[in-house]
């Protein structure tokens, strides 16, 4: 027989089950193909038990997202410190890993999924999230050694995002973008906001 009560502890641990699977799968697969009943089956509870931890999807993609982001730092971090790259190549291999999350497992938002995220989440729940994607952003400077000024946190914020959305929507969202062209398009937006990193991190040495 399923077991009837749960303790808080055992609640959060299945929580965080829910969660760390969300994200394994997310990245995997895309959020949008990614289903409740995928979640919630491969953690072994029912749909209704599952509506008691999250009340919609939408919850459950912001709250792997939050939790996601510590991680996301904790990588651009060892990179930063790996003594066998230079600036350069850290740096590159972090942007690489996030445009293409499914390597990396790093879930990455379409155009599609940040649009129907945006149009369910609630204006106070959209000000948090913009509020913690530019806090990630921000550290994510500092962790290159750029001084993180509000300017340039929403152009870094911009241009990479720019990078993960084409790299996921040659061909089918952007159907007239050459697909045989897609990784080199790629790989040309990622030496770019390299250049436009490598400037700041000269400015802010002189500052």
């Amino acid at each position: 027989m399923p077991k009837v009560g749960y303790s808080e502890e055992e609640r959060e641990q299945i929580r965080q089950m829910l969660v760390t699977t969300a994200l394994d799968l997310m990245a995997k697969q895309g959020i949008r193909h990614t289903t409740l009943e995928q979640v919630y089956s491969a953690v072994g509870i029912s749909r209704s038990f599952f509506y008691s931890f999250f009340a919609t999807k939408e919850d459950l993609i912001v709250e792997t997202l939050y939790q996601q982001q510590p991680k996301i730092l904790a990588y651009a971090r060892r990179l930063m410190e790996d003594p066998s790259l230079d600036w350069r190549e850290g740096v590159r291999s972090f942007l690489s890993a996030c445009c293409y999350g499914e390597r990396s497992g790093i879930a990455v938002m379409t155009v599609e999924d940040q649009q129907l995220l945006f149009s369910r989440l609630s204006q106070e729940s959209r000000r948090t999230f913009r509020q913690r994607q530019r806090q990630l952003f921000g550290q994510l400077l500092e962790c290159f050694g750029v001084r993180a000024s509000n300017a340039r946190i929403d152009l870094f914020t911009n241009i990479s995002l720019t990078a993960m959305i084409v790299r996921h929507a040659i061909p089918d969202t952007l159907p007239f973008f050459v697909p045989q062209a897609a990784e080199e398009t790629v790989r040309f937006q990622i030496e770019a906001i390299l250049n436009t990193l490598e400037q700041m991190r000269k400015e802010s040495l002189q500052s």
